[in-house]
């Protein structure tokens, strides 16, 4: 179901439309407000790119069954902690993003691990875990403490998201919102073991789907019915949305119609995330809905965070991520083009990396 722009969201879509400074970011926006989605493990000098352009967090995946393959084998850390170095020598945020089932315990990673006691407990334990090594108490930060081999700047990650578009079979099936609320729930117990004073994000939710039933439910109707779970609205602290749509007016609608849902069930405290935001490059529009070309990717750009650094306080909005870093072919629809560098281990920026770094107030180059 589409959004209708009602006469206040009309007065939104119009101002969208003005293009956004290119002086530094409006209102004075922290760094930390703008974010990242690599597509590949980024490198020392992805890094150095990113902090250069004034990005001051980035969204890195915990995936389960890479971390844990084997129900008895213990969990391997080693190539999380060399993302986790990367970025920590950069001085950047780190949003984890937690999810996928491993084969062990399910037979789709799209299952959510509510089923039975065994799924339940083992999503808490690798919760917990995952918490336990990177949180402010983390076994990471001692092992690269000073007088260690390899001293970092200590910086924990205290912000933890609970799986990824949920409400969209490509990551969970069936779409269900009473199991999603259930993981929250376990997630939220087994974070707050470990760090008490985590912020727990809810997942990054599918504007709008074009799927139904146990395929795909539109982001606004999914965490409606989340709100109708008794006491779930304690259990977390942020919602997060993808409004992946043909443009920053649309981008704009679903963002507001997702923030009417929290104020609808009473929960003005909650903080808003966009954990994924982008438009791709080529010129195939008429293919894939959010490919704009090369000058549209950049006028989507502009008009999105015009939009997003006008409203942020209204929309209790912590930070946008632009998903993508580089460019990679063969992963989705519009992962190809969606980048703000060209695929490759160069850098060749494309005209949206300078639109973008004028709007943060960052340098295009280190």
């Amino acid at each position: 179901m589409r959004l209708k722009l009602t006469a206040a969201l009309a007065l939104i879509a119009a101002a969208v439309l003005v293009p956004a400074s290119t002086s530094g970011a409006p209102g004075g926006a922290p760094k930390a407000f703008f974010g990242i989605v690599p597509q590949l493990p980024p490198s020392d000098e992805d890094l150095s790119y990113m902090k250069a352009g004034r990005i001051g967090t980035i969204r890195l995946p915990l995936i389960w069954p890479g971390i844990q393959p084997t129900a008895n084998g213990g969990y391997e850390w080693s190539g999380i902690d060399q993302m986790m170095a990367t970025v920590a020598r950069a001085r950047l945020q780190v949003l984890a993003s937690l999810g996928s089932t491993p084969r062990w315990l399910a037979r789709k990673g799209t299952t959510l691990p509510v089923a039975n006691a065994r799924q339940r407990g083992a999503w808490m334990a690798f919760v917990q875990a995952a918490v336990e090594r990177y949180g402010p108490t983390g076994t990471f930060w001692a092992e690269h403490g000073p007088g260690s081999a390899e001293p970092l700047p200590r910086l924990p990650i205290r912000s933890w998201q609970i799986w990824n578009e949920p409400n969209f079979f490509y990551f969970a099936y069936p779409v269900s919102p009473a199991r999603y609320a259930q993981l929250v729930t376990l997630s939220s117990k087994a974070i707050g073991r470990a760090d008490p004073r985590a912020e727990v994000v809810l997942a990054g939710l599918f504007g709008e789907p074009t799927a139904s039933g146990k395929r795909g439910m539109p982001a606004t109707e999914f965490l409606d019915r989340l709100y109708e779970k008794p006491g779930l609205k304690t259990r977390f602290d942020a919602v997060a949305l993808h409004p992946y749509a043909v443009d920053a007016e649309t981008l704009g609608e679903l963002t507001e119609a997702i923030r009417q849902v929290a104020l609808d069930n009473h929960d003005p405290r909650v903080g808003l995330y966009i954990t994924e935001m982008g438009w791709g490059s080529q010129n195939n529009f008429n293919q894939v809905a959010f490919e704009q070309g090369r000058s549209g990717q950049v006028r989507q750009l502009q008009n999105s965070y015009a939009y997003l650094l006008e409203n942020r306080h209204r929309l209790n909005l912590k930070a946008a991520y632009w998903f993508a870093w580089k460019d990679l072919a063969g992963s989705c629809s519009f992962c190809d083009s969606v980048g703000l560098f060209h695929a490759g281990p160069r850098f060749k920026p494309k005209p949206a990396w300078r639109a973008f770094v004028a709007i943060t107030g960052g340098r295009a180059r280190p």
